[in-house]
């Protein structure tokens, strides 16, 4: 049984317009893992316009990443599964 003090995590996909260089995406994840909540964050060069984030939702709401994108003028918007 898990213990009630674990933060819960989910993940949510990202889906950036841009054609982001790496060192733009791998900024942007780094502006991401410096957020209060968020557990990790990952893209692949072979899909860069999808960024994986995980997070804790009773800490970050997943609109956040979204807001977060817009403040460093990259369009995106979450993907449901």
């Amino acid at each position: 049984m898990a213990d009630n003090n674990e933060p819960s995590t989910v993940d949510v996909t990202l889906h950036i317009d841009e054609n982001l260089s790496h060192g733009n995406l791998e900024d942007f994840r780094d502006v991401l893992l410096h957020e209060n909540g968020v557990y990790a964050a990952s893209f692949h060069d072979e899909k860069p316009h999808l960024m994986i984030i995980v997070y804790d939702p009773d800490v970050i709401p997943s609109l956040s990443f979204v807001k977060l994108a817009k403040e460093h003028n990259i369009h995106a918007e979450l993907i449901g599964l």
